[in-house]
């Protein structure tokens, strides 16, 4: 079954332009009600979270009054992270959780992920159900059946207190200075107060949402603003959030940034250390180092890699029987703890191998050294195809040959914007330029 509307995480788009419109949320809140409400009983809930950006009030409105039109009860959480809606579907018997965010994007974009009944975000066969049940004709409760809204004022309250019981020891933060930089996104409120309850000094910053700043010079995908506040605090490390709160960069106290392969390949050797690493294996995508992978050998341990997303990670680990896996950009899943990414109950973790190790930020953030890689993004017009064409292709072919037994190359479309991803390693650094912009040209040539 195809899907148009989906992308790799959700439905997303430019705020108030197709598909990101108030008419097509409440059509789609329609229509995955009536997926998820198919026995025809009333008593059927959904949970609504979302991040800070002022179209979010537009589309939970818009989703409310889909929803509701085919009997289901919408409990709306407001400002949560995503994990938090993981978390909350699950621990509140929803059938259905939702999560109104464009995560890393800037306030204009905004999008809407869904979560099945256990929490976990929905399969590819369920979004396509959802689609093909959108461009029909939805069937709409009965007047006596039509669902009702309220507003829940304890979800982000529970979801504070279940983050800190991951925390291996109440106050063992004392005495260690965190900056934690929450992208005025959805984790403005949460994280800080987790961290400070469990005994650290907190400098927050990205803590004043305005519906515009969301991720704007700040957050995991600008982590300067963060380790400018590191180094003039002397903090001992910093948290750098995503405006969901479902990615996490750490910055030792030199300001110094540790990725999701860093991240990841931690917290896999202290685990298997510790005989909890679940079948022998870290779940990554393509994206991942190659130095990761090499690391992860070193130690008998395996690299299992799926496509771009975090949701295939988390399908894989579940496949698989494996509790930890994540992303390069940051996505770090512990399915002992969270049904997704959770970047406020990562950096718990990472603070609990500083306190349970007592070596600082910087002796834990460089677990290997990385095989140099580069990955250079091309945007492209609405309509066009540009991996389709003959010299693109030409291109493609060439630089494989080039890096055969070298290095590694990887072109992919974004899930979640019009842009071309072309990245490769290779320890040949001049060569890895070459081949990168000589595809770069030959897609701009073709987009």
């Amino acid at each position: 079954m195809s899907r148009k509307l989906f992308g790799t995480d959700g439905v997303r788009g430019t705020a108030n332009t197709y598909p990101m419109t108030a008419e097509m949320a409440l059509k789609l809140g329609a229509a995955a009600g009536r997926f998820f409400r198919t026995d025809g009983r009333n008593g059927h809930r959904v949970v609504i979270g979302k991040d800070t950006r002022l179209s979010g009030y537009m589309l939970e409105n818009a989703l409310t009054a889909g929803l509701t039109s085919t009997g289901m009860n919408v409990l709306l959480l407001g400002p949560v992270p995503t994990p938090a809606v993981g978390y909350l579907t699950r621990s509140m018997r929803a059938d259905l959780g939702i999560m109104i965010s464009a995560s890393h994007n800037h306030a204009h974009d905004n999008g809407i992920k869904f979560f099945g009944p256990e929490g976990f975000k929905l399969s590819d066969e369920a979004e396509a159900e959802i689609e093909s049940i959108l461009g029909g004709d939805i069937a709409l409760a009965q007047p006596a059946n039509i669902g009702r809204a309220k507003r829940i004022d304890d979800g982000l309250g529970r979801y504070v207190e279940y983050a800190k019981t991951t925390f291996p020891a109440r106050g063992a933060l004392s005495g260690l200075k965190v900056v934690v930089d929450c992208a005025n996104g959805a984790a403005y409120k949460a994280a800080p107060q987790v961290l400070w309850e469990l005994g650290a000094d907190v400098i927050p910053v990205g803590v004043a949402p305005n519906g515009f700043n969301i991720n704007d010079k700040c957050g995991s995908t600008h982590t300067q603003t963060a380790a400018e506040a590191v180094v003039a605090h002397g903090a001992d490390l910093g948290i750098s959030l995503d405006g969901d709160a479902d990615r996490v960069m750490i910055l030792d106290e030199h300001g110094h940034v540790a990725d999701g392969d860093q991240i990841m390949a931690l917290f896999a050797a202290r685990w298997a250390e510790a005989e909890r690493l679940k079948g022998g294996a870290l779940v990554a995508t393509v994206m991942s180092n190659l130095g990761l992978e090499r690391f992860l050998t070193g130690r008998g341990l395996r690299l299992e890699r799926t496509a771009v997303g975090d949701r295939y990670v988390v399908e894989r680990m579940r496949e698989g029987g494996f509790n930890l896996g994540g992303e390069q950009s940051g996505h770090i899943v512990m399915t002992d703890y969270a049904t997704t990414g959770d970047g406020l109950i990562a950096g718990l973790q990472f603070l609990a191998a500083i306190a349970e190790t007592g070596q600082r930020a910087s002796e834990l953030v460089r677990q290997f050294e990385t095989v140099p890689q580069l990955l250079k993004n091309v945007r492209y017009g609405a309509g066009k195809e540009p991996l389709s064409a003959p010299s693109v292709q030409n291109a493609i072919t060439g630089a494989e040959a080039r890096l055969s037994g070298t290095g590694r190359l990887l072109i992919r479309k974004s899930g979640t914007e019009p842009l071309i991803r072309v990245m490769a390693e290779c320890e040949d650094e001049g060569l890895l330029s070459e081949v990168v912009d000589g595809i770069v040209e030959a897609v701009e040539n073709a987009a």
